[in-house]
């Protein structure tokens, strides 16, 4: 009855759409291209849930939220390096490559931090003690995001670039050190354990701060030296952004967005929309492979089949664990610059919407199937776009939400997805 009404309902829908379409082919060609360019960017975020949950069935809800740092991380490089859409396209590529990488190192060690601190001490707790730690780290992203926005760079400041890498590295030297000392000493007191922790950790943050305004103001040079006065010049706002919680604005035409077909022709497709689907198909095609075809892919289908037979068979779960959240935290990254870039807005809520629609595309492709959560963010890329179009925005969510109900109605388990069982 409930699944008859809604196949109703959906009937409706779709014909109206098609109505629709038959008068205008170039509007549905065009909402077809921008659906895919959509869905290909949802689809590289629902990767990341459809990763942690077909392994350790976590609902990762601050996942989302890694995306989100990860554009604002991207908003920064483009801002610092003084990246715009007339540096030269060699050296524009290139920079965007190199953030591309730093960006995805960023969000994986972010992932993983977070899967060491917040949920491996509770993989073994009642499902809703995970579940209510994931919502809590969301809510400290989404602070750190709203903090990031109050952050004082100025665009073009290459010295604080610089600045900013030595103090990356200083970091991540002086933090292997301090693995070091607590892998050889290891103090059984708790207080000792966490004094040869915080102590350490206070200092290196103060020694990295000062190595990095020593070389911001090292770069810039004197109070009233040419590169401090062309960097105030080219700043009009102190902040890549009117406030701290309004959206900040990424550089358009970092990609080129011209009509490829030309200025006077019925559908628009830019190099941005290819690149968008290129690099997504890229990544995902890549993940599959890894999934599938190497060791530490065939590991992790282990794990997500049987735990305990996996640990039996000599792999290290908590390892292959973490190599999910790594991944998926790369993927998350990898997302957010080309979000930055495709729409050229950063906020710090900016992770609530998207990770809630790229939770929905891997439900409805099958959570926990990689090939799934691909085909599930495209279905909703393409159904976001069309009813925006051809119903009403404020129908939107209305529209997905009852597709995926009716769909789930009659296949539970997702489209690609399979019924395995309870796992161990």
């Amino acid at each position: 009855m409930v699944g008859g009404l809604l196949g109703l309902v959906l009937a409706l829908v779709l014909f109206r759409i098609l109505s629709q379409a038959v008068q205008n082919p170039a509007l549905l060609a065009q909402q077809l291209i921008t659906g895919v360019s959509k869905g290909a960017i949802l689809a590289i975020i629902a990767l990341g849930y459809t990763l942690v949950y077909g392994i350790i069935e976590l609902i990762n809800f601050a996942h989302g939220d890694v995306f989100m740092l990860g554009s604002f991380a991207a908003l920064m490089l483009i801002g610092l390096s003084g990246l715009n859409r007339n540096t030269p396209p060699l050296e524009r590529g290139l920079i965007l490559f190199v953030i591309l990488i730093v960006v995805m190192c960023f969000t994986a060690f972010l992932n993983y931090s977070i899967e060491r601190i917040a949920y491996r001490r509770l993989r073994n707790a009642p499902r809703l003690a995970p579940l209510i730690s994931a919502i809590g780290v969301s809510f400290v992203l989404q602070n750190l995001g709203l903090l990031w926005g109050k952050l004082p760079w100025r665009r073009g400041d290459t010295g604080a670039l610089y600045g900013l890498f030595v103090f990356v590295v200083l970091f991540a030297i002086g933090l292997w050190g301090i693995l070091q000392l607590n892998r050889r000493f290891r103090p059984e007191r708790a207080i000792a354990r966490m004094a040869m922790w915080v102590l350490p950790l206070i200092v290196l943050t103060a020694i990295s701060v000062t190595a990095l305004n020593a070389t911001r103001n090292a770069v810039l040079g004197p109070e009233g030296s040419p590169a401090r006065v062309e960097l105030e010049d080219r700043a009009k706002h102190p902040k890549m952004g009117s406030t701290d919680v309004a959206p900040k604005d990424v550089p358009a035409g970092l990609v080129s967005t011209d009509n490829l077909f030309g200025n006077d022709a019925p559908i628009s497709l830019s190099w941005l929309d290819i690149a968008v689907v290129l690099v997504s198909v890229a990544l995902m095609l890549s993940l599959y492979l890894f999934v599938q075809r190497t060791s530490a892919g065939k590991a992790m289908r282990a794990t997500a089949q049987d735990r305990d037979a996996a640990r039996l068979m000599g792999i290290d779960v908590d390892r292959t664990i973490s190599l999910a959240f790594l991944l998926g935290g790369a993927l998350a990254g990898a997302a957010g610059l080309i979000a930055a870039i495709y729409t050229t807005q950063v906020v710090f809520d900016l992770g609530f919407k998207a990770g809630l629609l790229s939770f929905t595309s891997a439900v409805l492709g099958g959570i926990g199937n990689v090939a799934g959560a691909m085909l599930g963010g495209f279905l909703i890329g393409l159904i976001q776009t069309l009813s925006d179009q051809y119903l009403a925005t404020q129908w939107t969510n209305a529209v997905i939400f009852g597709i995926l109900v009716a769909i789930l109605v009659f296949r539970p388990t997702g489209l690609l997805g399979e019924d395995v069982g309870q796992k161990a």
